[in-house]
């Protein structure tokens, strides 16, 4: 096809396929009277552009989404989407709040808490690979709506960003990382938030719960024993998490500068840990599990 004729089937301008081209996006061929003869890949590509485009997503991922056969990068950008429109949420609200009298010192002190969880959040979700980095951003963005005050948490919070910027990439093996993609890829904010929220109730009840749900657990403790588990995509993942937190400093810098950083975090670690102790209570010997 030439330039428009793909302007019509595509419904872009011919200045928007030209910027496109450009962009090195698509690549016609050059023909040799000068004109350009767009092959049916090409018009593929310009009508994923379009339809991209108009859900507001940036040119940079779009190059990136259009170079990833697996849907990873349209995952990460959907948490992204989903994370900012929380974030407006909570703009127009204080854009409420100025006009109700609010001064603007306050206001500014809750922006620096929204970009605060925007920094963190983001480079949660391109630190870690795949399902994780959206799992890790999750979890911890609830815990990120809260101002930091004191310079112990400004301080923390540099380290975070430092530990973050720094951290080495998780060896996984690329069987494993399909295999945990293939059963996660519809994962999404509010599938996380509902599974955190069950996390939540579970370390605020801890006795109740494993009363509860002792033949949930039981079997669910069984099967983390087997050589099935251990052999499958899910146990192979755990280990090279296991291995990676224990070499990179996860443990040691990252955790413990989220506690400073954030007093919910906190106790919400303190809770769990005592939620692990009546577990251990119960199950002796699972630890490490």
């Amino acid at each position: 096809m030439l330039i428009h004729e793909v302007s019509k089937c595509t419904n872009l301008t011919k200045k928007a396929i030209e910027y496109y081209m450009e962009k090195g996006l698509v690549a016609p061929i050059l023909q040799e009277n000068g004109y350009r003869d767009f092959r049916r890949e090409d018009v593929e590509i310009l009508k994923r552009i379009g339809v991209l485009r108009k859900l507001g997503i940036g040119m940079e991922d779009i190059r990136e989404i259009l170079q990833d056969d697996t849907g990873e990068v349209l995952r990460k950008v959907s948490i992204r989407k989903e994370l900012e429109a929380l974030r407006n949420v909570k703009r127009d609200a204080l854009i409420r709040n100025l006009g109700e009298g609010r001064s603007y010192a306050e206001i500014e002190g809750e922006l620096r808490t929204l970009e605060m969880q925007e920094t963190i959040g983001e480079r949660l979700l391109d630190a870690f690979p795949g399902f994780f980095g959206r799992f890790v951003c999750m979890h911890f963005s609830g815990f990120l709506n809260e101002p930091a005050k004191t310079e112990e948490q400004q301080e923390a919070y540099e380290k975070v960003l430092s530990f973050l910027d720094g951290m080495p990439s998780v060896p996984v093996p690329e069987d494993v990382a399909k295999a945990m993609e293939e059963g996660t890829k519809s994962l999404g904010v509010e599938h996380i938030g509902e599974m955190f929220d069950k996390v939540k109730q579970s370390i605020e009840e801890p006795e109740a719960f494993l009363a509860r749900n002792r033949e949930t657990i039981e079997g669910y403790l069984a099967y983390r024993q087997s050589e099935e588990y251990r052999n499958s995509a899910a146990g192979r993942w755990m280990e090279c998490m296991r291995e990676f937190q224990e070499a990179s400093g996860y443990t040691e810098v990252f955790l413990p500068a989220m506690k400073q950083l954030s007093p919910s975090y906190s106790e919400y670690c303190k809770r769990m840990e005592e939620a692990n102790q009546k577990f251990l209570e119960r199950y002796p010997g699972m630890e490490g599990l």
